[in-house]
């Protein structure tokens, strides 16, 4: 069960049960190519905004048909029903906040056990 509170956040979230809210810190080793290597694809979430704020480094996140830049201390909100990527424009590390709703935080676990699928049977969207 994830705890409502972390002393050291790196690499963890942070969500309790009856919560609408889920903050993890995640990084990227470093990006920069062209065309970017995207960390999430393009996608669309119809009824969940997502938040980023940077803690080091800096985050390009597509919203719509724009490209915000986000340095280190910056943030941005990508409203729901709004297209949506990011990546890291620099070969340097980032750093950063991801503010979801545990909708979004499930999507991305089945995703990630998606990888781990029996063959033959794809991970399902939640609900």
């Amino acid at each position: 069960m994830d705890e409502a509170f972390s002393a050291d956040l790196a690499g963890r979230l942070v969500a309790a049960p009856e919560a609408q809210v889920v903050v993890a810190q995640w990084s990227d080793p470093g990006g920069g190519g062209d065309p970017p290597r995207c960390i999430a694809p393009l996608h669309v979430h119809h009824a969940d905004d997502e938040a980023w704020y940077v803690l080091a480094g800096a985050l390009v996140v597509r919203s719509g048909g724009r490209d915000i830049v986000v340095p280190a201390g910056g943030a941005v909100i990508v409203p729901r029903g709004t297209p949506h990527t990011y990546w890291n424009p620099s070969p340097d590390p980032t750093r950063y906040l991801l503010v979801m709703t545990p909708r979004i935080r499930a999507l991305i676990d089945a995703l990630h056990a998606g990888c781990e699928a029996p063959p033959g049977r794809a991970a399902r969207r939640p609900a």
